[in-house]
């Protein structure tokens, strides 16, 4: 090709190896003088970057205030919607029956969100993947099952018959994971499969007689059932969690402070220990006013908090939440992506087994019925209720705790106005839609705003 000679050269075309090559021309403005070796000028004022963070911050309350309204406004809701889901339940059953909000009430609440939130911490391991577990309704049976049958009918020391029952449900976890992580088959597929065949198993492992009534006295109707009078303990739980709070914020601002990143200042630091503090003596008044401190809620409490340590403030945690929000860029990061799989199903199967242990500690029994009904969909529904996206990325075991409870406080409520189980399915399945609608707006939300 025959280059035009009315065309400049600065603005030509010419043929470098096989490949064309445009040349155009900069402005004068921007051509740097003295030569092409001399130094091209930097602006005389070079803006440094400033984190926006530490902009609201020291404009006070105001800037508070503006950086609330634009997290609003981006999408970004953490823990809102739920809160203000609860508040509205409870006024609603609140103001229909003053029961409702009885320390009584209140404090058998506690306890029998206790199996349903079990499950559903496991259920938010594997929705921050962006998969689904459908079997742990059949695992948390199946777990039941094996420790009634062997504390009970065949006379084993029920620490082990407990051992045995955690393990089981670790080994039907890992299972499930080599299928959908190694074999590539859909989590979907693996665990619908395992909702049947394990349910199957649970009726085989009880018998003929389909039911094992526990004795009451074994380790896990004693972990269900014991509550401690003592008002310290209620009380001292609270002050617990509030400087464990209290260290771990001041402990991270310190971190991020040496680092020279953004962190937390020390008034907002208190202040939101304050509200926590709220929160922590009002709920430990609550249950004192009744019996006092359900250890199920206490261990509840403590996989709660440990798992959440997990996620969050671990290595592990990190690949997590990375396979979640990107599993292509995860794997080419290095991070293996089958094993945190695999493990992740563990743990959800693992939890659904402590889970169907505490569901038979409450009825004292387990039967054919174990993990059937609307447990499946309660646990998980707990924990999109709670805040976890169905999308995978996001999430938090916390999510666990205030979606049973907004589940459990429908269920209670409407248990005492008497209405019938249709009724609570339709308002329960209505809440769930009402959060993924929520979650979906979200990120849709954040999509626009440049931060998903």
């Amino acid at each position: 090709m025959s280059e035009d000679p009315s065309t400049p050269p600065e603005e030509g075309r010419f043929q470098e190896g096989r490949h064309e090559v445009r040349r155009h021309k900069l402005p004068e403005d921007t051509m740097p003088t003295g030569g092409v070796n001399a130094p091209v000028p930097v602006a005389a004022e070079a803006i440094p970057a400033v984190d926006p963070r530490l902009i609201v911050r020291q404009e006070g309350l105001a800037g508070y205030l503006g950086e609330f309204r634009r997290r609003i406004s981006s999408g970004e809701l953490g823990s809102l919607p739920v809160v203000l889901a609860l508040v509205v339940i409870w006024a609603v059953f609140g103001s229909l029956n003053s029961s409702f909000l009885s320390a009584q009430n209140l404090s058998n609440l506690s306890q029998q969100i206790v199996g349903t939130g079990m499950i559903a911490i496991g259920v938010v391991f594997v929705l921050l993947l962006g998969e689904i577990d459908l079997s742990v309704g059949s695992v948390s049976g199946l777990c039941a099952a094996i420790f009634a049958v062997l504390d009970v009918t065949h006379g084993v020391n029920q620490w082990l018959a407990l051992i045995v029952a955690l393990a089981g449900g670790a080994v039907v976890g890992f299972i499930q994971g080599v299928f959908f992580a190694r074999v590539g088959v859909p989590a979907f597929v693996v665990t619908l499969a395992g909702n049947l065949g394990w349910n199957g198993l649970m009726l085989q492992v009880l018998g003929a007689n389909g039911t094992v009534n526990l004795s009451g006295k074994d380790i896990v109707s004693r972990l269900y059932s014991t509550i401690y009078a003592q008002q310290i303990a209620a009380y001292g739980l609270a002050t617990a969690g509030v400087v464990l709070f209290l260290a771990a914020s001041l402990l991270d601002a310190t971190r991020r402070r040496s680092a020279g990143v953004p962190s937390r200042p020390v008034a907002e630091i208190a202040l939101r220990t304050l509200a926590l503090a709220v929160v922590c003596y009002l709920a430990a008044y609550t249950l004192n006013q009744y019996k006092g401190l359900p250890l199920a809620l206490l261990v509840f409490l403590v996989f709660i908090v440990v798992l959440d340590f997990v996620l969050r403030r671990t290595g592990y945690g990190r690949k997590v939440f990375a396979l979640g929000g990107n599993i292509e860029g995860a794997r080419r990061a290095g991070i293996n992506v089958v094993w945190i799989r695999i493990s992740v199903f563990t743990i959800c199967s693992t939890m659904a087994a402590v889970g169907g242990l505490f569901l038979a500690a409450q009825i004292q029994s387990a039967s054919q019925t174990s993990g059937g009904g609307n447990l499946l969909m309660n646990a998980i529904a707990a924990a999109v209720i709670g805040g976890t996206s169905l999308f995978g990325g996001r999430g938090k075991t916390w999510s666990a705790l205030l979606g049973a409870l907004v589940i459990g406080s429908i269920q209670s409520g409407m248990n005492i106005e008497g209405l019938s189980n249709a009724i609570q399915f339709m308002i329960t399945g209505a809440v769930l839609l009402a959060a993924v609608v929520i979650d979906s707006l979200a990120r849709r939300t954040q999509k626009a705003a440049g931060r998903a």
